[in-house]
């Protein structure tokens, strides 16, 4: 697998990273150890997970499965992968969090967002030890504010991680759903006061662009821009496939993923994606994932089972044409 510098650290990972957010939960140990040693043995390193993952996904999940069962599965080769991991979406509230789901499939955010447990410097010391403990290493390689809540002073913040970055718990911090001008921010401000700066921003962008509002949690032309101007922040992708869309139109309808994206720009584009994928001998997911490759993103996967990693694993090593990149780029 292609290996890409992080920012301008010096430091090279994999440049398509596992999420390993239904590890532990939907995902068994079985399949996860399977998915996580196949994904090694190509060279993937970088993992990605949350200390909230995943307590939506069962009455008697609480967050921190994730993070644990990965302690399990990287005994002994710790060294082997670049861990990543987040904070600041805990709920302290888990009832009231799991009620801003409605019965549409959609998620009432600024209702959820209420009880997350933010980003301030006790949350910040008290989260990285029961991180650290939880996946069974003594450092986090990637620490990422996890969803930008704006409550704290960004002082305080970036502050508590350069405090664990100086002390050798983690080595590199990022951010996560948050907007560009927030980003400039915080990238300018740790510069001003020699703290950590962020060496990656983790938000949703796939090959198509989104039509409906602005959010923070989707790259948009503007976050795209300014990465463009600053190549000492990377961008990894979530939702990179947008859970599987390419390939299964009858799931592309019914999934409140689409809604961002429904239009006659995403129907030119999955059109392009289609065309290209016929004549390479791939499936839309791969091609859409060897796109932003080719773009120099750090896509996620997240599989939550086998299949579903074996049909993505092709594009890893799967080459677009010019042309086909071309055709891809002017959809």
């Amino acid at each position: 697998m292609k290996k890409v510098e992080l920012g301008r650290t010096g430091q090279r990972v994999s440049q398509v990273s596992l999420g390993c957010m239904t590890m532990g939960t939907s995902t068994g140990e079985q399949t996860s150890a399977r998915i996580l040693d196949a994904y090694l043995d190509v060279g993937g390193d970088f993992l990605d997970t949350a200390d909230c993952y995943s307590w939506w996904a069962g009455p008697s999940c609480t967050g921190g499965e994730s993070e644990a069962l990965l302690g399990r599965l990287l005994k002994g080769r710790r060294d082997r992968v670049f861990l990543a991991t987040k904070v600041s979406a805990q709920p302290t509230d888990l009832p009231a969090a799991r009620a801003a789901a409605r019965p549409d499939g959609t998620t009432d955010w600024e209702a959820r967002e209420r009880t997350y447990e933010g980003a301030s410097a006790a949350v910040i010391r008290r989260s990285v030890e029961e991180s650290l403990r939880r996946l069974g290493t003594d450092h986090i390689d990637l620490y990422y504010i996890h969803v930008d809540l704006r409550r704290e002073p960004l002082e305080e913040t970036l502050s508590a991680l350069d405090t664990l970055v100086r002390a050798g718990k983690v080595r590199y911090t990022g951010w996560s759903n948050v907007r560009t001008w927030r980003l400039e921010q915080i990238h300018a401000l740790a510069l001003a006061h020699g703290w950590s700066p962020p060496v990656a921003v983790q938000v949703q962008h796939s090959y198509l662009r989104p039509t409906g509002a602005d959010v923070p949690s989707i790259a948009g032309g503007e976050l795209l821009d300014w990465l463009a101007a600053h190549p000492d922040v990377s961008l990894a992708a979530y939702s990179a496939l947008l859970r599987g869309i390419y390939d299964d139109a009858a799931y592309r309808e019914s999934t409140p993923v689409w809604r961002a994206y429904a239009g006659p720009d995403s129907e030119a584009r999955l059109a392009a994606v289609a065309k290209v994928a016929s004549s390479s001998g791939a499936t839309g997911n791969q091609v859409a994932l060897a796109w932003l490759l080719h773009k120099g993103v750090i896509p996620l996967i997240g599989p939550r089972t086998w299949e579903h990693y074996a049909s993505i694993a092709p594009a890893f090593t799967l080459e677009l044409s010019e042309e086909h990149v071309s055709l891809l780029d002017n959809a």
